[in-house]
């Protein structure tokens, strides 16, 4: 016993480290994962394959109109579907069209069953995406790839978002010709993660759009720098808010998109188990199993393998620079799904390499923080328009 403690003493203290010390992190090429490819057709990223009324029950209060879709985006193995939601403010357009937001979701679950076009935006943050259609913006909000549609979500693949993202603007110029090609992202949480490599790829993946900016609310990073700490000896009290579901979640992704490393091995039967039900369950059925589950009792072994460190970079490290629009990120000082020290550390990261964004701290947690931070953020976004 004396020793277990001694080893998560020092993992523990370890992790404080690396998110002390801010070093450049590198620049690398990523991974992209997703669901099963559509191979039968040439349709370019962005078109819609369906589109249906969105039902009144998932309706924001201010739309004036809104719609489900499944439309092509770009996955690991070529171009594959994703879903979404489209919803336009009453009344007329302005001269030039609507102004596009695109909405990136938080974490709600891992499954078919949890894709907001099937719920809904979530409760959380409903009131929040409803105030953008008050001001005039239309929303377009996509599921991103795996969930609503088939295969294993490739959670935290930051470029498989980005993707699913842009394409979630071109399918909503699809659907309506009445929407400007000015457009932003706005994110929170698994959505400010994917604001941010949408921020990175939008100018390049999509040059005829009009791309104007990001702003990211707390985003998951340097999570790459703690996986060679993670083993059995793990802390089990946790170092953030939801650790097993979301590292279940980022590796029932990375075991689909890397069969070669099996991922397996690095599992116990507890592991494995609930990396099997994450894409299968509602995520309140699979958070009652995961409850009491540490992400020591997931693992067999150290997952400090350089094959696995290497996908595990490629698929979760935040780009650092190659931002070519202005770009605002939004920490809460409570917040204990991200904690601070980790965006410090990504903000010194970013500056090292040039980038300069407009950074702020907000006193609330996690979710409170888009809140506190909306006029801010609301003022960044109309001079990104202007």
């Amino acid at each position: 016993m004396r020793r277990r403690g001694y080893l998560q003493s020092m993992v523990a203290a370890a992790i404080a480290a690396t998110v002390a010390v801010s070093l450049p992190l590198l620049d690398v090429g990523r991974t992209q994962a997703g669901a099963a490819p559509v191979s039968s057709t040439q349709q370019a990223p962005g078109a819609v394959l369906e589109s249906s009324p969105l039902p009144a029950n998932l309706w924001l209060p201010g739309a004036g109109t809104a719609w489900r879709l499944t439309y092509l985006t770009t996955g690991p193995r070529g171009i594959t579907p994703s879903t979404g939601m489209v919803f336009l403010p009453p009344g007329l357009p302005p001269a030039g069209g609507w102004p596009v937001i695109a909405w990136a979701h938080g974490t709600i679950g891992d499954s078919d069953f949890d894709a907001p076009s099937v719920t809904g935006v979530d409760g959380d943050t409903r009131a929040y995406v409803n105030d953008w259609l008050g001001r005039g913006y239309a929303v377009a909000a996509t599921d991103y790839i795996g969930l609503g549609t088939e295969g294993v979500p490739p959670y935290l693949d930051g470029q498989a978002a980005a993707h699913a993202v842009i394409d979630s603007v071109r399918a909503a110029h699809a659907l309506d010709r009445s929407l400007s090609p000015k457009w932003a992202v706005v994110g929170l949480s698994e959505g400010g993660h994917a604001a941010v490599f949408t921020a990175h790829e939008a100018t390049r993946y999509a040059p005829e759009l009009d791309y104007r900016g990001a702003v990211a609310n707390g985003v998951p990073s340097n999570i790459e720098t703690i996986a060679p700490l993670a083993g059995p000896w793990f802390p089990p009290a946790g170092l953030f808010a939801g650790l097993t579901n979301f590292m279940t979640f980022v590796i029932a992704g990375v075991r689909d998109v890397h069969p070669e490393l099996n991922v397996d091995s690095y599992l116990t039967p507890v592991g494995r188990s609930l990396v099997d039900a994450a894409p299968n369950l509602p995520y309140a059925e699979f958070a009652k199993l995961s409850a009491n589950v540490s992400v020591a009792q997931m693992l067999s072994r150290s997952l400090a393998n350089p094959a696995l460190l290497a996908a595990l970079r490629d698929y979760l490290q935040v780009p650092t620079s190659g931002f070519d629009r202005p770009l605002f990120i939004a920490q809460g000082v409570r917040d204990a799904v991200v904690p601070i020290p980790l965006t410090l550390k990504l903000i010194a990261d970013m500056k090292l390499a040039g980038t300069r964004p407009d950074f702020r701290v907000y006193p609330g947690d996690h979710i409170r923080t888009i809140y506190d931070a909306e006029q801010d953020e609301t003022r960044f976004v109309a001079g990104l328009f202007r």
